[in-house]
Parts: C-alpha cells; sequence; structure tokens
C-alpha cells in the first residue's frame, strides 16, 4: 500500500514525466515552478489578495442596499410627516360633512321703468349668470391665461405647483401661482387671502373635494360669478356692466380678453384706469387662446385693441344717484335682502339722460361766468312719480346727491306756502298789500336791490317775488303756520318758526321742494314722492307692487285756481318768464338764497313737476339767480319731455283774479298782532 502524501509535500514533475515534453517548455516549466515555490513560501498573501477580492463586491451591493434601504425609510417618514401636517392643517377645518357652497350674497338690479339697467347693488354688484348663457369666448378667455389644464386636472395641477415652488424659492417668499382654477374657488368660498403654505394645504384638500362633488362647468360658474375684477365688482356680468354698460351675454371677443386679464391685476388693469395696460394684457390673453385652439390666430389680431385707440368703457352717469336713494330705500320695502331682485323704477330713462346732459351742459357753459360749480334737477309727475334725478355733475368724483340728500335755502321759492296760508286766512290773489319798508323786533328784510312798489295785489306781490309782503304777511299769520302749511305739503325738513323762514331760510332738498308743489299741479292732493313701483325676484315673484297711497287733500278745492293763477302769474310777468315753452299753462316759482348762494326754479305743467338748482358745494356766493340759470335749465328740460303730448291745463288754470281788487292791508301787522279769516271780512264790509 503506498504511503499518501503529507498536505505540505509538493508534487514535482520533470519533463520526462510529461506526455510530449520537451526542452522548449522548460521555461514555463521553470516560472510555474517559481511561483508554485512563491505560493509555498507566502501562503497568506495569496488568501488575503482573494478576501479583498471579495470584500470589494460586497461593500458596494451593501452600500446600494443600504441606500435604498434608508430611502424608503425616509420616504415612509416623509410621507407620514406630510400626512401629519396635512392631518393637521386638516383638523383646522370643518368637518367635510359640513362643507357647503356659500349663497351667494343677494343682488338688487336697480332698472328703469323701461328695464332699462341703472344699477346692480350689494356686495356683489351684479347677479350671477349661468356659464351656458356666455359666449364660447368668454370662459375660453379665462382658462386660456388663467388654467390651462383645468379640464384634465384633479383640482391641483401639480406642474403648476413645481413652478409656483421654484419661483417662489427664487425669492424667497410666497408670490403666489400655481393655484388652479378650482383652488382659486376654494380660496374665494372658504378661506381668507393669507399667503402662506399652511392655507394652501388646506386649498388643496377644499380642491379635492370640489371636484368630487361638482362638475368642471360647475367650479368654472362659481368662479366666473364670484371672482374679483375690479371696481367693486365680483363676477363676469358686474364687471361686464361696469366697463362696457352691457350684459355679459352681449361681451365681444375683445372685450371677453380685456376681462380675463383682469384677473392678474385688478385695479392695475382696469380698463377705465389704465386703457393701454388693459389692451396689452388682452393681447397676451388673445394669444394664449389661439395657442390653446380656442380662436384662431386670424382672429386673435382682429380682436387685439389698437393701442392708438382709447378702450370705450361705460361712463358711469347720473343714474348711480338714483341707484343710491334706492339702496337705501330697500330695507323700508324689503328688510334684509336676501336673494335677488329686480327693482322697477319710475325713471324714465330718456328724460333721466336729457336732465343729465342739460346740467352738464350749463355748468360747463356758464358755470366760470356765474361762478357756480354745480348743479341738481328733480322731477316727477303730478301724483308723485319720479321721471328723473340728477344729484350732481359727475358721480365719478362726488357721489354727494344735491338732489335728494342736500339741504340748501329755497329762497323766494318757499313763498308759496307763506301766500297760500294767506289764501287759507281769507286774503285772495287780488287782494292789495303793500311793498313798503318796516322793522320788526330790529329785523329790517329788504327787496332784492332795494327796490320797492308800494300797494299792490297779492298775485303781483308774488310775481316779483316782493320779500317785503311776504316778511308782512308771515308775521300777520304767524310763522308757526306758514311752517305747518309747509309740511302738509309735504315738506319734511325742520322748520324754525321765525318770521324770516317766509324768505326761504331753511334748509330744504330740492326733492321735497319740488314734491311739494305737486299739489298745485294735480288739484290739491298731497302727494309722497316715489322712484319704485314694483320689486320682483329673479324668477318673477313679485314681493311689492306700488298702491296709491298719500295723505289726501292737503289744498281746498276753491284755493287751487287762486294758487295757480298767482304761480301763473309769476312765469307771465314775473321772475319766471323765460320758463314757458310752446302752448303748454305752466306756473312756478323761482328762488334765490341770500348773498346768491342758491339759485332754484321750482315749476309745472298738468304732466310734470319739475325743480333745478344750481350752486356751490362749499356755499360760496355765485352771480346766477333762479331767474336766468335754472329757469333756462328747466325751460329745455320741460320742452324736451313735452314733445308729442297733448296740451293740457292746469286745474283751475282758466280761471283769473286780476279783474277786482279789495282793499288795501294799509298798516304793517303791529308785533303779536294776529288776523284770522273772521276778521279780514269783517274789514272788508264793514266799511
Amino acid at each position: 500500500m503506498a504511503r499518501k502524501p503529507s498536505k505540505s509535500s509538493d508534487l514535482k514533475l520533470t519533463n520526462a514525466d510529461r506526455i510530449g515534453g520537451t526542452k522548449g517548455k522548460k521555461t514555463r516549466t521553470r516560472t510555474k515552478a517559481k511561483t508554485a515555490a512563491s505560493s509555498k513560501a507566502n501562503p497568506k498573501k495569496k488568501v488575503t489578495r482573494r478576501k479583498a477580492k471579495k470584500q470589494q463586491k460586497w461593500t458596494f451591493w451593501r452600500v446600494f442596499r443600504r441606500l435604498f434601504y434608508w430611502g424608503v425609510v425616509l420616504g415612509v417618514w416623509a410621507l407620514i410627516a406630510v400626512g401629519g401636517i396635512v392631518a393637521y392643517y386638516g383638523m383646522q377645518l370643518p368637518s367635510s360633512d359640513t362643507w357647503a357652497i356659500p349663497d351667494r350674497p343677494a343682488n338688487i338690479r336697480i332698472v328703469a321703468a323701461d328695464g332699462q339697467l341703472l344699477s346692480n347693488r350689494g356686495k356683489m354688484g351684479g347677479e350671477a349668470i349661468s356659464i351656458h348663457e356666455l359666449p364660447h369666448f368668454v370662459p375660453a378667455a379665462v382658462l386660456a391665461i388663467e388654467d390651462r389644464r383645468f379640464y384634465d386636472h384633479f383640482g391641483i395641477d401639480p406642474i403648476g405647483i413645481a413652478r409656483a415652488f421654484v419661483n417662489n424659492t427664487i425669492e424667497g417668499r410666497i408670490t403666489g401661482g400655481g393655484s388652479t382654477i378650482t383652488q382659486q374657488v376654494a380660496k374665494n368660498l372658504f378661506l381668507t387671502p393669507d399667503q402662506n403654505y399652511g392655507r394652501k394645504i388646506q386649498e388643496a384638500l377644499l380642491s379635492v373635494w370640489l371636484e368630487q362633488n361638482f362638475t368642471k362647468d360647475e367650479i368654472l360658474q362659481l368662479y366666473l360669478n364670484r371672482v374679483y375684477f375690479g371696481a367693486g365688482s365680483y363676477g363676469i356680468e358686474a364687471a361686464s356692466q361696469r366697463y362696457f354698460g352691457k350684459s355679459a351675454r352681449n361681451l365681444s371677443l375683445g372685450e371677453s380678453a380685456i376681462l380675463a386679464g383682469l384677473l392678474k391685476a385688478p385695479s392695475r388693469l382696469a380698463p377705465n384706469k389704465n386703457p393701454e395696460g388693459a389692451a396689452a394684457r388682452a393681447r397676451v390673453v388673445l394669444n394664449a387662446m389661439a395657442e390653446e385652439g380656442y380662436i384662431s390666430e386670424a382672429e386673435a389680431k382682429a380682436a387685439a385693441i389698437d393701442p392708438n385707440k382709447r378702450i370705450r368703457t361705460r361712463v358711469t352717469g347720473t343714474e348711480y344717484y338714483v341707484a343710491d336713494w334706492v339702496e337705501t330705500l330697500m330695507d323700508n320695502y324689503l328688510g334684509e335682502v336676501e336673494q335677488d331682485v329686480i327693482v322697477y323704477t319710475t325713471i324714465n330713462w330718456e328724460l333721466q339722460k336729457q336732465a343729465e346732459f342739460l346740467i352738464k351742459e350749463i355748468v360747463r357753459e356758464q358755470g366760470e361766468e356765474r361762478a357756480f360749480s354745480q348743479g341738481a334737477l328733480v322731477s316727477m309727475t303730478p301724483d308723485g312719480a319720479v321721471q328723473a334725478i340728477v344729484g350732481g355733475i359727475d358721480y365719478t368724483t362726488s357721489q354727494y346727491n344735491r338732489a335728494v340728500t342736500a339741504r340748501r335755502q329755497s329762497g323766494s321759492a318757499f313763498k308759496p306756502f307763506v301766500y297760500l296760508t294767506a289764501l287759507e286766512n281769507g286774503y285772495r290773489p287780488e287782494t292789495v298789500v303793500d311793498d313798503s319798508p318796516f322793522t320788526y323786533k330790529g329785523w329790517s328784510p329788504q327787496n332784492a336791490g332795494g327796490k320797492t312798489r308800494g300797494t299792490m295785489q297779492l298775485r303781483d306781490a308774488l310775481a316779483v317775488s316782493s320779500n317785503l309782503v311776504a316778511a308782512k304777511l308771515a308775521i300777520e299769520l304767524g310763522p308757526q303756520n306758514v311752517a305747518q302749511t309747509a309740511y302738509k305739503l309735504g315738506i319734511s325738513s325742520n322748520i324754525d318758526p321765525v318770521p324770516s323762514s317766509a324768505l326761504g331760510t331753511t334748509g330744504i332738498s330740492l326733492l321735497e321742494l319740488t314734491a311739494a308743489y305737486a299739489p298745485f299741479a294735480n288739484g290739491g292732493e298731497g302727494i309722497i314722492a316715489r322712484v319704485i313701483s314694483r320689486i320682483e325676484t329673479a324668477e318673477g315673484e313679485v314681493l311689492y307692487n306700488h298702491q296709491p297711497a298719500g295723505p289726501g287733500r292737503v289744498v281746498a278745492p276753491e284755493h287751487i285756481p287762486m294758487m295757480n293763477d298767482m304761480l301763473a302769474h309769476a312765469v307771465e310777468v314775473g321772475t319766471g318768464r323765460k320758463a314757458r315753452f310752446g302752448d303748454w299753462p305752466i306756473a312756478g316759482k323761482t328762488g334765490t338764497s341770500q348773498k346768491n348762494r342758491d339759485a332754484l326754479f321750482v315749476g309745472y305743467s298738468a304732466r310734470l313737476v319739475t325743480g333745478v338748482w344750481v350752486g356751490n358745494d362749499d356755499d360760496t356766493p355765485t352771480n346766477a339767480s333762479g331767474g336766468n340759470v335754472p329757469v333756462q335749465v328747466w325751460h329745455d328740460f320741460m320742452q324736451k319731455a313735452h314733445e308729442g303730448l297733448a296740451v293740457a291745463q292746469i286745474p283751475g288754470g282758466n280761471v283769473r283774479f286780476d279783474n277786482q281788487s279789495l282793499e288795501p292791508m294799509t298798516q304793517r301787522p303791529q308785533e303779536g298782532q294776529r288776523r284770522n279769516l273772521g276778521d279780514l271780512i269783517n274789514e272788508i264790509f264793514s266799511r
């Protein structure tokens, strides 16, 4: 049995032992032998190299696996952190079961008698409108510039958010951007306008909820009806009416682009304030629409606004004064308005614009020369239905209503109330009165220009606007009785019962003064000036319909012909001569306050009662008087208003009281002395 070699022994072979061995292989054999010998001499070095090679492979995969592992771990923790943050801000929102679209604040649509829009009032500035009522390019313009992927995303646009994140990071603050239309709806309906990441998270949650509960068209409609377009206009209809004076249903492509461009910066890009900026932004919108395929490039080019032409926007007219007045009355008619309503007014649109034109023109033409800067006009039918109200020359620069709110001295336009009181106490138009100077308790009134005329008929005293006669009558009859007569006819301002009040020193609004003349035009019935005829809901349900009402008879039938004779005489031979037009019987009275601060004329036909005032807001004197500027405006307005109407006589206007004279009032009334109707009759017939 052969002996087994030890592990340490080395098997050695000679060339002679190898098959085919030759001398030529001697070198290779020596090399291997040398290597074997080296391995034997350094066995640990060989093992180390093998382990090193194996260790290198193991380290690479281990690093890869560890990176992958920790990446997953960090990702999970990141998701947990994000989920925690979302949950934290989500918990600050009410339960999703209670989420609901807030009701849109009610809109008050105020229209003229013929349906012409005067103004929209309420928090939104306009009514809601269905997206299907709009031209197709209106929503297209908004989508092209605000949210091109609206119909593709789920309420959140990751691409937009990423872009916004980069921009915000570069800027070092939240500059906006990245919000979809759905997110903007969520922000407008549910959240505050704060710019922070917490609010953006809540916005995203609400956006997803909106997308799950509403269609895309419904969300877009919510947006178009509630987004802010500037100038107090929320919603596309409000903006269209505000800037272009038309319904959004009738917008052109160019106008749609202007409104869509407004959304970026409503105040800065408003077409009525920055037409160049609005036009430039509109071109951006049109190009975006062309890129998205909503319109062709030719259409975009055709609709672009010429930068050399001013954008035509709606001019805020004097009908806004009417709307202001109507808005203040709504509480009396409906209380709190909780739904969209349409208020039909008594306003005649054509007469309103005519009145506006005349007031503006008279200020432009004569204002500088006669030192007045403002004007006002009120016109109504004899039963109190207001046809036109102009509260100033420019609503944009001043919303103060000089026709309804302002209380100005009426001057001699107040005297008809003094003369009616005289008639009620036994005087007649032909009664002789004394136009001579006097002093009463230190007060010495004077006529304009200081002239006196001696004795004259009562009707002549009113025609020439004698201050002396009016003052004597007030003292004799009692200032408190004159005040009561004024109250009875509709004056609501407080009248100080002193003799000077007979000369129109009390502040009275043009509206109430004009309304107080209406009983003379309608035969003696008191009226309450009205501007609202009917109120309906948007669905047509009638909430209010005017029913004739008033204080009843306030002037005795026998006094109506007398008053109309005297007031007609004032426009025939007196200070109101220039008021006459055509063949229409008219009557009225001029008024000029102290130092010519106010100039008025109030007159009437059988069809209309109209009052005109000019003056200055700062109460500085003018060079105008009731017999020139106001009469001119009154004449032009009434002439236009009566075109095409059949001539009608004012009540009792065919009766004259200038044929006979009664005994004159020969002595000035003494202090504290009063005379009643019985005294007058006794005095007349006792002689």
